[in-house]
């Protein structure tokens, strides 16, 4: 009965994550992507930077606490802090 109602306590949200290549780092893919637009006939697109974007679902018991797990998922396992940076933003759902 207690976890029932701690469950009904508990929000939903929705992480959008954005992982991208830092700035002061080479990004091969967007380069190739950049050259690519040339080929097309876009020359006026330039400096492509190739990311990726990740949508997740999390329970928490606040918006707060939400963004501290997520934090927490990109720095242990969505981000090679190394070579890349994340944002993201919270969705009440």
């Amino acid at each position: 009965m207690l976890l029932e109602i701690k469950k009904h306590k508990m929000a939903k949200f929705i992480a959008d994550i954005d992982v991208m290549p830092l700035k002061a780092l080479l990004d091969p893919q967007g380069k190739a992507v950049t050259g690519s637009m040339k080929n097309l006939g876009l020359p006026e697109i330039q400096n492509v930077r190739v990311g990726k974007h990740i949508t997740l679902e999390i329970e928490a018991a606040s918006e707060d606490a939400a963004k501290t797990k997520v934090d927490e998922a990109c720095k242990k396992l969505l981000c090679n802090q190394i070579m890349e940076g994340y944002e993201f933003k919270l969705t009440s759902i």
